[in-house]
């Protein structure tokens, strides 16, 4: 390679990138002006990838973590072969267009995964990084190396200021995930100004705590310097790796090294002053100098013989090990297992019952056997929310010579186990899980307490926007969790994780409904799925005498109903509350009122049925309707219509046994029915 076609390339990134920027008038050309020479290099020296399908298994994974730079990004995209147009370039940040503001998954070829809120790209990268580390433990064999790549990331000052990017980069550390690379665009600005006013910390100090690798870069521009980081970064296979480059921001513009170039067009005069400063026509925009783009598409030469030769060596393998590599398949492709759910438990009728966090974590452990795929874990809560997959390992690094095990509990000591321990992390553990779920080959779970969802819901909402299968499994969903006081206790989480497009909330009310909604759960694409489930003990129903918990699946049925169908009171209720409007139906049918009772698990659901079976349900002609949820009345309006009612909590808990607090917010039986008698005395 020439100094001269190196230059043209890299330039060639820069200023389709500016270009792009300039004539949407809106973006951020600073990122690509200052970061495109490393991009450069990790693309056309290091990345294992096939434009020619973005999807190929075993190909590297590359976040740009710092997302407001997508401009960069598409431009690699397009100059390297994907099926990405000029005319898409042209459409930057327009409507329709497959270029929006941040790269989005799923919507332009070759985005691996959505970012653009700081700090979530490194942590999903983190999860990349384990989705590799485990499936090569479980699968490769001597020789037979079938799962062997790297997970790339360019990240910026924001990314590392994030708390995420603090969480996952300490796991990613203590996991030793050594190929997991993350590039730091290092040039000491900010959207509001210089990092001195707020980032003064020794980034690489921090890492090198973290159990990182750290290695510098003091010319961003210095082509060979950053390809010899990149080489000792591939190096080191025990330690996640961070290169600091030292770049400039709007690099050879007239706003070069301030804020001014982060995030606004430099405007028509000062992009031909750019251009000229660094030798590129100024005429006419989106310019591809065609040594240039040759060069750059060798990109789809060098990934089709990369495909192939690893199309080669699953033949080897699945010769040498089929049944593994039909299960290896099998996850790639997303399959549920014939008889996944075989073993699935029918849990009998129980007055006394148990609590849905131990009905989910006995029907967990009954398909994990069956479901490879089935792997997470806890932030620290296992024994709370039982969601511990015994006899299949966890997660942890590899010892190497020399040490020890430092106290584990002897769960083993590799990446071939299939419990992750997420430490108290709990925003971390939201990324990490949809970092593994767009890996692919993972069916992942996260859990914790409901309360903690607000710890972790920028990444339950890029799951919903992105469409991922991830399974988000919180326990203690009420202020019945009792004495640990109103800190703990949820009372508006359901409803803000409801207002949630694109997620599936599921509260089901006994453990054969908690057994059907993990059904559900695992059955469920293109979206995230969100179980919540009790501390207490719940009544297992006698479903000899209510309907069959299968209705679960439509999100609402009914449960039990007037002896002649025709109701003249409605009770509904989710979770917990179930067995109480059965209790309280059982005093009102002995006063004479005819009373059916609906079970609504998950309004999601319900929302998607026909009309006709909604009105089925809830028929219209029944006004007087009270719905029953330990947690805010926000939303329920839609279900109990203009004249129901909703017995909710509409304020914080207290510190009290569960039963106390259960009293004294009104959820009895004797409020339950004085609450529908009023209703009905209307």
């Amino acid at each position: 390679m020439s100094h001269d076609l190196d230059q043209s390339c890299i330039d060639l990134l820069r200023f389709l990138s500016v270009d792009m920027v300039q004539h949407a008038n809106s973006g951020h050309p600073g990122l690509p002006l200052g970061a495109a020479p490393l991009a450069y290099a990790l693309w056309t020296h290091q990345l294992k990838h096939n434009p020619a399908n973005p999807h190929w298994p075993d190909r590297d994974r590359f976040v740009l973590s710092a997302g407001h730079g997508s401009a960069l990004l598409y431009s690699l995209l397009f100059a390297t072969g994907y099926d990405l147009s000029l005319d898409d370039l042209k459409q930057f940040r327009q409507w329709g267009s497959r270029t929006p503001g941040h790269p989005e998954y799923g919507h332009t070829p070759g985005v691996e995964i959505t970012t653009g809120p700081l700090g979530q790209g490194l942590a999903n990268a983190v999860g990349m990084a384990i989705g590799e580390a485990h499936l090569a433990a479980r699968y490769n064999r001597d020789s037979h190396s079938v799962v062997d790549h790297r997970t790339w990331a360019i990240v910026s000052d924001g990314d590392l200021m994030e708390g995420v990017a603090s969480e996952a980069a300490s796991l990613a550390g203590h996991l030793k995930l050594g190929k997991l690379i993350c590039l730091y665009d290092d040039n000491y600005v900010t959207l509001a100004g210089g990092t001195d006013i707020t980032f003064s910390e020794d980034r690489a100090k921090r890492f090198e705590a973290y159990g990182w690798q750290t290695l510098r870069v003091a010319d961003g521009n210095d082509l060979a310097a950053i390809e010899a980081a990149l080489e000792a970064a591939r190096a080191d296979s025990t330690r996640p790796s961070l290169i600091l480059v030292h770049t400039h921001i709007g690099y050879g513009s007239p706003e070069q090294d301030t804020f001014k170039a982060h995030g606004s067009p430099l405007g028509v005069e000062d992009v031909r002053k750019t251009k000229e400063k660094l030798g590129w026509p100024v005429e006419p925009d989106f310019l591809l100098p065609a040594p240039a783009l040759k060069h750059l598409r060798q990109a789809l030469d060098r990934g089709v013989e990369a495909e192939r030769a690893w199309n080669s060596r699953m033949d080897v393998y699945t010769q040498a090990f089929p049944e593994l590599a039909a299960e290896l398949q099998g996850r790639l492709d997303g399959e549920l297992p014939a008889g996944w759910d075989a073993d699935i438990p029918v849990f009998p009728a129980d007055a006394k019952g148990l609590a849905t966090r131990v009905a989910g974590g006995k029907v967990m452990n009954a398909i994990a056997p069956k479901l490879p795929a089935l792997g997470g874990g806890s932030a620290d809560l296992d024994p709370s929310t039982h969601t511990a997959l015994k006899d299949l390992g966890d997660f942890n690094p590899p010892l190497l010579p020399g040490e020890d095990s430092q106290g584990s509990d002897g769960g083993g000591w590799s990446h071939a186990g299939r419990n992750l321990h997420f430490g108290v992390r709990e925003h971390a553990m939201g990324a990490i899980t949809n970092g593994l779920a767009v890996h692919g080959g993972f069916v992942p779970y996260g859990s914790t307490f409901l309360i903690f969802s607000d710890y972790m819901r920028p990444a339950i909402r890029l799951a919903a926007l992105m469409g991922v299968h991830v399974v988000h499994v919180f326990t203690h969903d009420s202020v019945a969790l009792g004495e640990d006081g109103p800190t703990h206790q949820p009372v508006e989480q359901l409803a803000s994780l409801r207002a949630i497009p694109n997620l599936t909330v599921i509260r089901p009310g006994d453990a054969n409904e908690t057994a059907v909604a993990w059904k559900v759960a695992l059955e469920t694409k293109k979206r995230p799925v969100l179980l919540a489930l009790t501390r207490q003990d719940v009544p297992t129903l006698d479903r000899s005498r209510y309907a069959d918990a299968n209705g679960l699946r439509r999100g609402a049925y009914v449960l039990s109903d007037a002896p002649d169908g025709k109701p003249s009171l409605i009770l509904i209720a989710s979770g917990s509350e179930v067995g109480l409007i059965v209790a309280a139906a059982g005093q009102l049918q002995a006063k004479g009122i005819a009373v059916r009772c609906v079970s609504m698990p998950s309004w999601e659901l319900f929302d998607a049925q026909p009309q006709a079976y909604r009105d089925n349900v809830l028929p219209p002609d029944v006004p007087a309707r009270l719905a029953v949820e330990l947690g805010t009345s926000q939303g329920w309006h839609r279900y109990v219509g203009p004249h129901g009612d909703m017995l909710g909590i509409d304020h914080f808990g207290a510190s009290a046994p569960a039963e106390v607090l259960l009293r004294e917010f009104g959820f009895t039986v004797d409020n339950v029915v004085k609450r529908a008698s009023a209703l009905l005395a209307r």
